[in-house]
């Protein structure tokens, strides 16, 4: 148990050092992520870090959505004890001003896409509900977060072509979760393997919203009957209106999947507003970046979130998004750019989170392999 930097500050909250976690679980996990576009569908950057204590390592990565191609740089080191280093071989995360301001960077390296950009959050950022999932006798997810919406500046590069990201144009929203959730190499499912064998599922949404002197913002989790694990519908008023938080009441979601698949088309989402009357946003797709697909987010064989790769490794990897037929290959994860329009008229445009694995029966998704437009 080594001493490390954050020794050095008066925020200790157990016993040990700064580089041991409450938990021995080896899911433990610390991560940011980070998005930006303009006001439209023609770029989409997707980036994260994260630290896993219990498996020794850290990793990065960047998605870029552009012309047709999705590419992705990735990044993974044996994470040491100093948990304040943050920077994994090109890639940092830079925090100017706590809670509002920073700076994600990744330098000139082999693999065409490098950019130096600053997030300044035009509301408060604001903790969601606590996750807390059980699997039998095992706490497969226990989670916290807080979430932020902003405008962007600097530029990125993306195979020689620079572009300039002015705070007048590029929006975005980042989070910081941590806790327990599964990372690493997949365990043997053991005893769990009989949720596996009937009536499974797990629907996840997270839509966040950057009007001109609001955020709305609607996260929800279900099983597969559609009962609730989280929801969360609120309005934050920007820092300029005083940044209070609203609560919006029970929101309830209709979305139209592209045929095929489980990928957003269009969604209209209903919920009321602060003096409880209806109110509804039309949501339209037009970006997807797909996060199963090279990121780690999603597990498979050669990448996935607090893998071991030895002391360093820096990789990238280029998919085609350029059709239909080669984008069906890259769910589950989509993180979809939409047009969003309020019944009161406002327009904006932003990402709506979508994951939709097993079961599902309220969009009638009853098997694994189901998808929109089955019989």
């Amino acid at each position: 148990m080594p001493i490390s930097p954050m020794d050095e500050l008066l925020t200790h909250q157990t016993p040990e050092t700064f580089d041991q976690v409450f938990t021995s679980d080896r899911n433990f996990y610390d991560r940011y992520y980070f998005n930006l576009h303009p006001k439209s569908g023609e770029l989409f950057v997707v980036f994260g870090m994260g630290q896993y204590p219990n498996l020794g390592t850290t990793d990065a990565f960047v998605c870029v959505v552009y012309k047709g191609k999705q590419h992705v740089v990735r990044a993974s080191r044996e994470l040491g004890s100093d948990r304040m280093d943050s920077t994994i071989g090109p890639f940092g995360v830079e925090v100017i001003e706590a809670l509002q301001t920073v700076r994600i960077y990744c330098e000139e390296n082999d693999h065409g896409i490098s950019f130096d950009l600053t997030f300044s959050g035009t509301s408060p950022a604001v903790e969601e509900p606590r996750t807390l999932v059980r699997k039998g006798a095992r706490i497969t997810m226990d989670t916290s977060r807080y979430t932020q919406l902003g405008r962007w500046q600097g530029e990125i590069v993306i195979m020689g072509e620079k572009i300039a990201v002015t705070s007048d144009e590029y929006l975005g929203v980042r989070d910081h979760s941590w806790g327990v959730r599964p990372v690493g190499e997949a365990e043997p499912l053991g005893i769990r393997i009989n949720e596996y064998i009937e009536n499974y599922g797990f629907f996840h949404m997270w839509a966040p919203m950057q009007f001109e002197d609001f955020v709305i913002k609607v996260f929800i989790e279900e099983n597969a009957d559609g009962s609730l694990i989280v929801q969360e519908c609120i309005k934050i008023d920007s820092h300029e209106r005083g940044g209070r938080t609203h609560q919006l009441g029970k929101p309830r979601h209709c979305i139209t999947y592209r045929a095929g698949t489980r990928e957003l088309e269009t969604a209209e989402l209903h919920f009321t507003d602060e003096t409880g009357e209806p109110l509804s946003v039309k949501c339209e797709a037009l970006t997807c970046a797909y996060l199963a697909a090279g990121t780690g987010y999603y597990p498979n064989d050669e990448w996935v979130h607090g893998q071991y790769h030895g002391p360093f490794k820096l990789e990238s990897r280029e998919f085609d998004v350029s059709t239909e037929e080669a984008r069906n290959k890259l769910g589950p994860l989509y993180e979809t750019i939409v047009r969003f329009e309020l019944s009161t008229g406002e327009v904006t445009y932003g990402m709506f989170e979508n994951m939709s694995l097993g079961h599902h029966f309220p969009y009638g998704f009853d098997s694994f392999e189901a998808v929109a437009g089955d019989a």
